[in-house]
C-alpha cells in the first residue's frame, strides 16, 4: 500500500517527456542508503545524499562501489546534454545521463518525488526525459531595482528547481546602472548610488568581482547568466554619469520615473562607440556563458536611420568578442549578424521582422508580454505589477505554444522562452517572488515539455501539490484562486 504521503511518479514540474510507473517496484530508502557516482559528478552526488539525508534522517554515505542510489555518466552525444533516465526498483535508483548536465535535471526529479513528510518511499517505474528547448529562462530587472547577491543566489537556487536553465540580467536603464565597468567609473559611482532606481527606492550595484562570483555560483545550478546591456536607448543613467555621450556634450538630469523612450546614445559620435565597445569587451570578459544581450528596444528618440547605422555598427561586437548577441526584437528591423537572436516581447499577432530573422535562419526566443511577463498583474486585486499587456493569470501563462505564437516563427525556430520580470513596482525578493511564483512553473513547463502531453488540468494539480513545499523553502509565492492549494 503507498503511503499516503508518497508522490507518484509522474508528480513533477516540469512534466517528464516519458512515464511508466511501476507500483511494484516501489522504492522504501533503507537506514543503510548510500550514493554512488562516476568522478565526474561528485558534486552532484553530495548534492544528493544531503537530499536524502534532510528526507529520511539517515548518514547516507557516498561510497565508492555499487551504492543504492547510483549516478552514471554514459558517453552517448546523440542525446541532449540535459537528458536523463530514472529508473526506480525495488532493490535501488539508478540516473544516467550523458553529462553532469543532464545528472543534475535527473536530480530536480527525484527531489520532487521525495515526499514532504513521512516514509521515504520513491515510486517505482521509468523517466525517460529531455528538453523541448534549449533555452528555458527568466529574467531579473536590476536597472530599476537592484537586487543584491544573497538575494540572486536564492532566486537561482529556486529556479533551478524547475530546470529553469538560463537568468538574463537587466543591468543598465535609464534609471540606474548596476554593473562596474572598468574604465568607467561613474556608471556605478553616480548611476549605481543613493537614490537611482523608480523613485529612488532602488540603489546598488555589483562589483565585477561580484559579478564573476554570482556567475560561478549560477554555473553550480546549471544556470547561465545573460547579462544585458540595453543600447541605444534605456541610457540616461550612463548620460548622467558621462554627458560627453550626449549628442550635445551637454548634462542630463537623473530619472527615476517609469517612462521610457526618452534617451538615446548619439550614432554619429566616435565617443558613442568607444563606450559601447569597452562595455562589451569587460561585460564579455566576465561572462563565460555563450550570450550577451545588447537591448534595442524603445529606442523612442532614435531616427531609424540612426537606429540602423548604431545597430549595424553595434551588432558584430559581441561576436568579436566570443558572445552571441542576443537583443529585443526591434533589432531584427536590420540586417543581422549570422548568430544574432531576436527575442520576441510584444504582444501583437505577427512581426514581420522577426519571421524574416526566422526565415534567415535565426533562432528566436519568445516571450510575449500576454503570456510571459511576470511583472503583468494576476488579477485585478494584485497590489503589484502592472496590467498594459492585459491580466496573465496562471493558466493564461500555461495555456500557448511558442511555436505557434508568430507566424513564421515554427519550433525548428525556436531557441527556446524566457519570463522576464520588470521591477517598476518591486521593491524586495519577496516582491520578486510574489511575480514569479508560481506562473514561472508554467513557463517551465512548456520550455522542457512537448507540447502535445502538455494539459492544464494536469498541471494545475501537480502544482497545487507544490504549495506546501514552496512554503517550506520560504518562497513567497501568489496563492492563485486558479488553483485548489488545499489538494497538495
Amino acid at each position: 500500500m503507498r503511503a499516503p504521503t508518497m508522490r507518484h511518479l509522474g508528480d513533477v514540474i516540469p512534466l517528464p517527456v516519458s512515464v511508466r510507473p511501476d507500483p511494484a517496484a516501489d522504492f522504501p530508502l533503507p537506514a543503510d542508503v548510500s550514493v554512488s557516482a562516476a568522478p565526474a559528478a561528485t558534486a552532484i552526488a553530495g548534492e544528493l545524499a544531503e537530499l536524502l539525508r534532510q528526507a529520511t534522517g539517515f548518514p547516507v554515505p557516498i561510497v565508492a562501489g555499487l551504492g543504492t542510489v547510483r549516478l552514471l555518466l554514459d558517453d552517448d552525444e546523440a542525446k541532449s546534454p540535459e537528458s536523463y533516465r530514472l529508473d526506480i526498483a525495488a532493490d535501488g535508483v539508478t540516473l544516467r545521463a550523458p553529462t553532469d548536465q543532464g545528472l543534475f535535471a535527473g536530480l530536480q526529479t527525484i527531489r520532487q518525488l521525495l515526499p514532504g513528510a513521512g516514509a521515504v518511499v520513491l515510486p517505482g517505474g521509468r523517466v525517460e526525459d529531455e528538453p523541448r528547448f534549449p533555452y528555458r529562462g527568466t529574467m531579473l530587472d536590476l536597472a530599476r531595482h537592484f537586487y543584491q547577491p544573497a538575494d540572486i543566489r536564492s532566486f537561482i537556487d529556486t529556479i533551478a528547481q524547475f530546470k529553469i536553465n538560463h537568468l538574463h540580467l537587466h543591468l543598465t536603464d535609464d534609471q540606474g546602472w548596476r554593473l562596474e565597468i572598468e574604465g568607467w567609473p561613474r556608471l556605478t559611482e553616480v548611476s549605481g548610488g543613493e537614490g537611482t532606481g523608480i523613485d529612488g527606492a532602488g540603489p546598488g550595484f555589483l562589483t565585477a568581482q561580484q559579478y564573476a562570483e554570482l556567475v560561478a555560483y549560477a554555473a553550480t545550478r546549471f544556470v547561465t547568466i545573460v547579462p544585458e546591456i540595453d543600447l541605444p536607448g534605456h541610457v540616461n543613467a550612463a548620460q548622467v554619469a558621462y554627458p560627453e555621450l550626449t549628442c550635445d556634450g551637454e548634462p542630463v538630469q537623473p530619472r527615476t520615473d517609469p517612462e521610457v523612450g526618452y534617451s538615446s546614445l548619439c550614432a554619429g559620435k566616435d565617443e558613442t562607440y568607444a563606450f559601447v565597445e569597452d562595455v562589451i569587451r569587460v561585460v564579455a570578459a566576465l561572462t563565460p556563458g555563450p550570450y550577451l544581450h545588447i537591448g534595442g528596444d524603445e529606442a523612442l528618440s532614435t531616427t531609424a536611420e540612426d537606429y540602423r547605422a548604431f545597430m549595424t555598427r553595434v551588432l558584430p561586437l559581441p561576436g568579436k568578442y566570443g558572445k552571441r548577441a542576443i537583443g529585443w526584437h526591434e533589432m531584427a528591423a536590420v540586417d543581422l549578424p549570422a548568430t544574432a537572436i531576436p527575442q520576441y516581447w510584444r504582444i501583437e499577432p505577427v512581426d514581420d521582422g522577426v519571421a524574416r530573422a526566422a526565415a534567415a535562419g535565426h533562432q528566436v526566443i519568445m516571450s510575449p508580454a500576454d503570456r510571459s511577463y511576470l511583472d503583468m498583474k494576476y488579477d485585478e486585486s494584485t497590489p503589484l505589477g502592472l496590467d498594459w499587456a492585459g491580466l496573465v493569470g496562471v493558466e493564461r501563462s500555461y495555456d500557448w505554444d511558442p511555436a505557434d505564437r508568430l507566424p513564421g516563427v515554427g519550433e525548428e525556430s525556436l531557441l527556446g522562452v524566457e519570463a522576464p520580470l520588470w521591477s517598476e513596482t518591486l521593491r524586495s525578493l519577496a516582491d520578486v517572488e510574489f511575480m514569479v511564483f508560481p506562473r514561472l512553473l508554467a513557463i517551465a513547463e512548456i520550455g522542457w515539455t512537448p507540447q502535445a502531453a502538455r494539459d492544464w488540468t494536469s498541471f494545475r494539480d501537480r502544482l497545487a501539490a507544490f504549495g506546501p513545499r514552496l512554503e517550506a523553502q520560504g518562497v513567497n509565492f501568489h496563492r492563485s484562486t486558479e488553483i485548489d492549494w488545499t489538494a497538495g
